[in-house]
């Protein structure tokens, strides 16, 4: 039985390795062609092996096997009820996918005992993302033709490993959100800073992601407005940003709209890039009382060999209503933690991600399997954990001074 004491230490450096090698794991193995051709299962080897090894490595830090009680990771076991049970019956590739996502769940639970409610994760999250960015800097700076092709209409992608303009937008868009939180909440230089968010906005710019630019505006905008009653650095930068804000909107309102467009005519823009024709065919599609309610079994978020690009769409297909109503619970709890919680930085962190997921799980797909979306969710239920209380220490007594005979026998009397 898994020890509940807590352990109230800060975590271990090689607690920032475990969240790496999650990172890792969910980039996924499909993309652009790379400078330096990358087999498939050479790709997969990677993830797999990154999954393996954080779960050891999680294992090895905490032998003992304190964990700390989560709904939001408990909720994440409960997925894979649906997940398992719909899967039996699609085969090998489905269930290897249940694994995958037990030695996900199993890998938070381990790291579980050091979420107190600090910046620690905060930090390892920026780092690990930002280091994934440096490799799509480097494949820009060797090979610019392949890190920007036609394939993609010319919006930038992984030239060293393969990652879509999507991911790349998804990255940038969340360490500027939290590295912008940190500033204004002064845990970090502003020099640090620029380093950090002046590249990414370029980067996010050069991807053309729509979803992520949304995402982070809105994000922001809730996060920053969860800090105005108590901080001034807050109001002031929501000042300042209504203020570009507006000015953007006045001055280069012809070029924001052909940066959203991307050449598209406002028909295609409206039916979300052809997205609609996925979802309405999805809702159309015959279903059994069975695959209704626990789905089809995990697979690669694809019908009909189009990507569904939705969330919920992808969760209902793979997991059916129960797996809709689980991914439901797991976003309200952290939401209505993150409300009851009073306002401080690693709350308005938490609202960012949190609204951040929301808003991209309508385009994006994700919150049924390992992914980054439940990655940032789950730095987010790192940022609502309550610390971890310690045990009074009593104070030390004087030991009693024996009493002579004469006055024990009167005591007695």
């Amino acid at each position: 039985m898994a020890d509940m004491t807590l352990d109230t230490a800060r975590p271990p450096k090689a607690v920032g390795i475990v969240w790496l090698l999650l990172c890792i794991n969910t980039m996924g193995s499909a993309g652009a062609k790379t400078v330096f051709p990358l087999p498939r299962s050479v790709i997969q080897l990677v993830t797999m092996g990154s999954l393996v090894a954080a779960f050891t490595l999680a294992l090895v830090l905490n032998p003992r096997l304190r964990i700390r009680p989560s709904a939001f990771v408990f909720l994440l076991t409960m997925l894979l009820v649906p997940s398992v049970i719909s899967s039996l019956g699609v085969g090998p590739g489905g269930l290897f996918r249940c694994g995958r996502l037990a030695l996900f769940v199993g890998t938070l639970w381990l790291v579980s005992c050091w979420w107190d409610g600090s910046l620690t994760f905060v930090r390892y999250h920026i780092r690990m993302y930002s280091g994934v960015l440096l490799t799509v800097v480097a494949g820009l700076a060797i090979s610019p033709g392949a890190a920007m092709p036609e394939l993609y209409g010319g919006r930038l992608v992984g030239a060293l490993w393969p990652l879509t303009p999507p991911q790349i937008g998804q990255y940038t868009a969340v360490i500027i959100g939290l590295t912008v939180l940190l500033v204004v909440g002064r845990r970090i230089d502003r020099t640090s800073a620029v380093v950090v968010i002046v590249p990414s906005l370029v980067l996010l710019a050069l991807t053309h992601t729509r979803t992520a630019t949304v995402g982070l505006l809105a994000g922001l905008a809730l996060a920053i407005c969860s800090l105005l009653l108590t901080s001034a650095s807050a109001r002031r930068f929501f000042g300042w940003s209504v203020l570009v804000v507006a000015v953007a909107a006045v001055g280069f309102a012809g070029a924001v709209q052909a940066w959203f467009l991307r050449g598209q005519n406002k028909e295609y823009f409206t039916s979300l890039t052809g997205r609609a024709k996925v979802w309405d065919a999805l809702l159309a599609a015959p279903r059994t009382t069975a695959e209704q309610f626990f789905g089809t079994g995990l697979g690669d978020k694809s019908f009909g060999g189009l990507p569904i690009d939705n969330s919920w769409l992808a969760v209902y297909n793979e997991q059916g209503l129960i797996g809709v109503t689980v991914v439901a619970a797991l976003l309200l709890v952290l939401g209505g933690v993150a409300l009851l919680r009073p306002p401080s930085l690693p709350r308005a962190c938490a609202i960012f991600l949190i609204s951040y997921v929301v808003l991209s799980s309508y385009t994006e797909a994700g919150l049924g399997d390992a992914s980054p979306y439940l990655l940032h969710l789950a730095l987010a239920a790192t940022l609502l954990a309550a610390p971890a209380e310690t045990a009074p220490i009593p104070a030390p007594t004087e030991p009693r001074r024996r009493l002579p005979r004469w006055a024990r026998e009167r005591e007695v009397s």
